[in-house]
């Protein structure tokens, strides 16, 4: 049987629904009163974050989300970007 969706669409799709996820549970522990709650929410969070890195690596090796190299001026322009607002 032939598959309605490629490959690329299914793990697009379950990215973009683990981005989502994360999005909701960030939310979620950061609007918790109850301790207890708040750190199942942070568990499920970090464990949606693990469940996104591997997605998001079985795309990458297969090609579909392809990351090109940094340009070494850019990396330096972010760098000190970012340094100079750590210290505000």
């Amino acid at each position: 049987m032939q598959s309605l969706f490629s490959d690329k669409e299914i793990l697009g799709d379950a990215l973009a629904s683990e981005k989502s996820a994360t999005d909701h549970y960030n939310t979620f522990a950061n609007e918790c009163v109850h301790e207890g709650v708040r750190n199942a929410m942070l568990h499920c969070l970090s464990e949606e974050h693990n469940i996104q890195q591997d997605v998001f690596e079985m795309m990458h090796s297969r090609g579909f989300y392809p990351t090109p190299a940094a340009q070494e001026s850019k990396v330096k322009e972010a760098k000190q970007t970012y340094s100079q607002t750590a210290k505000l």
